[in-house]
């Protein structure tokens, strides 16, 4: 299990210097199907459960177990979904931006700085920091990761009832060889990115 220390050591440093902080994530940009979502968290100076990391990194199984543990012990948080409509319209970038943005702006208690993992900053009401593999730096960020990575899996694991055939539940939307197959025989849904599929509808 990973050693916590260094999430929370990153955290203090700028918690030292700013104050309160939020870490804020996406999950979703790739897939071919369903919403972006993003998360923004609040988590107690100090506080960080054991075995918390990159959501990627974690089974379905813990990133569960420590979905509940980050919602009930964290100060405040935020999860946001853009759906395929929006996607489409302004693009997957600007699609995640507006998911973060309005993630930290939902918060019940603002905060004097986010943490946004990646390369660049969404528009936001506080000043922001970006941070390069953030949710393997932060525990801000890692609980971020993992709320907004279970919201949307449990999403998917759902349309897969309403939209039989395509494996959601497996694939979570992603681009497999089996959801592929299954656009080619079924269609598309309404929870495609057609901006995503256009080699796919120009055949």
């Amino acid at each position: 299990m990973r050693d916590i220390a260094p999430l929370l050591d990153f955290d203090d440093a700028y918690r030292q210097k700013f104050g309160v902080l939020c870490g804020v994530d996406e999950a979703g940009r790739g897939p071919l199907a369903g919403p972006v979502c993003a998360a923004a968290v609040i988590l107690p100076p100090g506080y960080c459960p054991a075995g918390l990391d990159d959501s990627k990194k974690l089974s379905e199984k813990r990133r569960e177990a420590l979905y509940g543990e980050i919602v009930q012990n964290a100060l405040a948080y935020q999860v946001v979904l853009v759906g395929p409509e929006v996607i489409d319209r302004d693009n997957i970038l600007n699609a995640t931006m507006q998911a973060m943005s309005q993630a930290v702006a939902g918060l019940d208690a603002a905060p004097a700085l986010a943490l946004i993992d990646g390369n660049r900053c969404p528009p936001a009401p506080v000043p922001c920091q970006w941070v390069i593999g953030g949710d393997g730096k932060s525990a801000s960020i890692a609980a971020a990761s993992i709320l907004a990575k279970v919201t949307r899996d449990r999403l998917m694991v759902k349309a897969a009832a309403t939209y039989p055939g395509y494996g959601f539940e497996r694939h979570k939307g992603y681009g497999t060889k089996a959801h592929y197959a299954a656009i080619a025989q079924l269609g598309l849904t309404p929870l495609h990115r057609r901006s995503f599929l256009k080699k796919v509808l120009s055949k």
